[in-house]
């Protein structure tokens, strides 16, 4: 039977795999247990986007008339949601629901966490450490990045172990990166390349990146990796894919210790029930709590949710903080020319409080109790001409004078910091609203602790202090008032040893249900200040490993 759209949603026999999400992590599991010989089934809530579409996705990208949402088609009932904390949570300001998940608008940064970050309470005596450390991690690191094309170099001196170099050569400096570099060498703050999971050169059918400078949201020259490109792989090697098939609930066996189906809603409104013999969970940071609190079964042994006896599903709730200073020099800074970080600073990682000795005064130390810091050097501060253009009053001559003295000498550092995972910062279920098939939405309780506000000062201090060094005038700082998330949404099913303490173990197989494994963010038990997506690959290759194994 077949829907409106001439697709067939309906389920198939018995799987060895389902699969409930196609971001990254989702589409790298059915790649490599497809490519294993196993059978594999998709279940995207979302639609499968049409690549043709993302040149007119990118000029709604850079028209004032549309929203954010509108790039990717999100919003109405469908991503519903409630922000009950202290701080109001953008949710949908950041994640696409498609094949292919938040990649199809993500930056690219492809960071390893370092290796502090996963012993973070033996290291600062806050947090909890992981169950594995990096050197377990390491060989998928590696293979996360080959998956994905990332182009880098070796010249970071802060970052952790690596035996292998980067599939693709790193991107050059950009001009704005070179005048930043030159303030913090007299400063005595090293600087270094950004590992991008776009192509610096042509790789396996797509071109190098061509500079659109619309990375988030969208590429529309297909240089960027999207998860897309590795759920193709997996059909390929026999895997399919289900769109528009948000999974409803999971259904545990009478006794509790396996999941019998996932239950799924097609656009005809029906639903559908996909067996298999193991079950995988990537549908992201909130979207993955929220669907194991849906399949609560007090019958079952799950009264609070599937999974849910230690209590910590929706619990742990982080992400990362932006942090930013911007101001303008009075020479022209080529802004807007890259779309994406080419250099970046990790000096104040792993010992934010240090002090430098540059011949300019350096930077002054702290031994206030800090959490991790990373540096960025924004190559896109301010609007571009053309923003400027659409959002002006004036045309012609006059317009052309107005741009020459709004554009092209702004500059900005960004950067992140972390926070802690606190049980209060979760992930529930609001009864009072529902979504377009009738389930409680998800509410996201957000809020920053005092050690968090108190990196983003030093943050921002560090930055302010290398601004004036490069000789900007600072207009606009980012204070722990004014901060936002940067939709890096972690923690809330998170992985740890004991299973009062946690919701999956090391192998990321939930403790309490035999065949169920969750991979993603929301299995990380502290988030550090890297961009999560490498080791959200890499988690998932580890996944991956363990069941081929097992099936």
């Amino acid at each position: 039977m077949t829907d409106s759209d001439g697709r067939d949603r309906t389920p198939g026999e018995r799987a060895d795999v389902c699969v409930v999400g196609s971001g990254p992590a989702g589409a790298l599991v059915a790649r490599d247990l497809a490519e294993a010989g196993h059978t594999v089934v998709v279940l995207e809530a979302g639609p499968r986007f049409d690549r043709e579409s993302r040149l007119e996705r990118m000029e709604r990208a850079i028209r004032p008339a549309w929203g954010p949402d509108a790039v990717w088609d999100m919003g109405g009932d469908r991503d519903a949601y409630t922000s009950s904390g202290d701080r109001h949570y953008p949710l949908n300001q950041a994640r696409v629901k498609g094949v292919g998940g938040s990649t199809l608008h993500w930056q690219g940064m492809v960071l390893r966490l370092h290796e502090d970050d996963f012993r973070r309470r033996s290291v600062d005596g806050v947090g909890v450490d992981w169950p594995i450390s990096y050197g377990d991690l390491q060989p998928f690191y590696a293979a996360a990045e080959e998956a994905m094309g990332v182009a880098g170099a070796s010249d970071n001196p802060f970052a952790p172990p690596r035996e292998e170099p980067f599939p693709l050569p790193a991107f050059e400096p950009s001009y704005s990166d070179a005048l930043f570099a030159e303030a913090c060498e007299r400063l005595g703050v090293a600087t270094h390349t950004v590992p991008n999971a776009r192509n610096s050169e042509p790789r396996h059918g797509r071109s190098a990146c061509v500079g659109y400078g619309t990375c988030d949201p969208v590429c529309p020259s297909g240089a960027k990796y999207s998860a897309d490109y590795t759920v193709a792989a997996a059909e390929e090697a026999g895997a399919r894919t289900i769109d528009r098939a948000p999974v409803q609930r999971l259904v545990p066996s009478r006794d509790g210790s396996t999941v019998e189906a996932a239950v799924y809603a097609t656009p005809d409104g029906s639903e559908y029930r996909q067996p298999a013999r193991q079950f995988v969970v990537a549908a992201g940071g909130v979207e993955t709590p929220r669907l194991l609190l849906l399949s609560a079964d007090a019958d079952r042994g799950h009264p609070d949710g599937l999974a849910n006896g230690s209590g910590w599903v929706g619990r742990g709730f982080m992400d990362h903080l932006f942090v930013g200073v911007g101001g303008r020099l009075d020479e022209p800074t080529r802004q807007n020319h890259v779309g994406f970080l080419t250099s970046e600073s990790h000096a104040f990682y792993d010992d934010p409080g240090r002090a430098t000795s540059g011949t300019a005064g350096g930077i002054p130390a702290s031994d206030a109790d800090l959490g991790p810091i990373k540096l960025e050097f924004l190559n896109y501060a301010g609007p571009s001409p053309v923003e400027l253009a659409m959002d002006a009053e004036t045309f012609g001559d006059d317009l052309l004078e107005d741009l020459r003295g709004a554009y092209g000498t702004h500059v900005a550092m960004g950067g992140l910091v972390g926070q802690l995972p606190r049980p209060e910062n979760r992930v529930t279920l609001d009864d009072s609203r529902t979504d377009d098939h009738g389930n409680p939405v998800p509410d996201v309780q957000w809020s920053l602790d005092a050690r968090t506000e108190r990196t983003i000062q030093r943050a921002v201090d560090i930055q302010t202090r290398i601004m004036h060094e490069l000789g900007a005038t600072v207009e606009t700082t980012v204070t722990p008032e004014g901060t936002g998330p940067a939709y890096h949404q972690m923690g809330a099913t998170r992985m740890h040893a004991d299973p009062s303490e946690g919701v999956v173990d090391e192998r990321l197989r939930a403790h309490e249900v035999d065949n169920l494994s969750l991979v993603g963010a929301s299995v990380f038990p502290t988030g550090g200040a890297m961009n999560p997506t490498l080791t959200i690959a890499a988690l998932a290759l580890k996944c991956a490993n363990h069941l081929a194994a097992d099936l």
